[in-house]
């Protein structure tokens, strides 16, 4: 892509989107922590129809612990690699009682350093509730990013750089949402809607995919 199509890029996807936001349902900082930590190779959809049952019931890193493995197991297991996701979210919250006075820390490297929480879980977790302008690349950003020719790499922290390189100041904390919902619902892997891409102008792919 080059860099005079990126801002426009960026405009037009505002210009749908003005306050794009994370399609997990949460209502703390918390519970959006857990969410991503269970939305790992899982859908949002998924994952809110467990949660729709859980929040209330253990909304704070103690109440979950109380819960105990085997209730939150019933709880989530109709997530993928739930029982792993598990034990990881009770560490977690043992952690946070004990480390951190309950609540989430606002920096990358105490986000990292909790069980299931990788970079890229920490970069929806600084950036949805701290405001950061990081670049949380998922499969669907990794696919958009080097499809467009908007942040071309061979891995998901190369296509993050990249991002973080090209993407104006002034979109860079919503950035990753508009990226997301594109690729989720339009520039999808098998068979890309360019037909009804509204950014489509500005990129690289080519055949441009014709309408069915």
């Amino acid at each position: 892509m080059k860099p005079r199509d990126i801002e426009p890029f960026f405009a037009t996807l505002k210009a749908a989107n003005p306050q794009p936001n994370t399609e997990l349902e949460y209502t703390t900082v918390f519970e959006l922590l857990c969410a991503v930590l269970l939305s790992a190779q899982a859908t949002d959809v998924g994952v809110n129809k467990a949660t729709r049952r859980l929040f209330p019931v253990a909304g704070t890193p103690q109440a979950m612990l109380d819960l105990g493995l085997e209730r939150l197991e019933g709880y989530i297991k109709t997530i993928g690699l739930y029982p792993t996701k598990a034990r990881n979210l009770l560490a977690t919250c043992r952690i946070l009682v004990e480390q951190h006075g309950g609540q989430v820390p606002r920096t990358r490297e105490a986000l990292e350093a909790l069980p299931g929480v990788g970079r890229k879980t920490a970069n929806v977790v600084l950036n949805v509730a701290f405001g950061q302008p990081t670049m949380a690349v998922d499969t669907h950003i990794f696919r958009v990013g080097n499809r467009t020719g908007l942040a071309p790499g061979k891995t998901p922290l190369e296509v993050e750089k990249q991002l973080l390189r090209r993407v104006p100041r002034e979109y860079l904390v919503d950035a990753h949402h508009w990226l997301i919902l594109l690729g989720r619902y339009v520039c999808q892997a098998r068979k890309p809607r360019c037909w009804e891409c509204a950014v489509a102008p500005y990129c690289d792919y080519r055949p441009k995919t014709p309408a069915p």
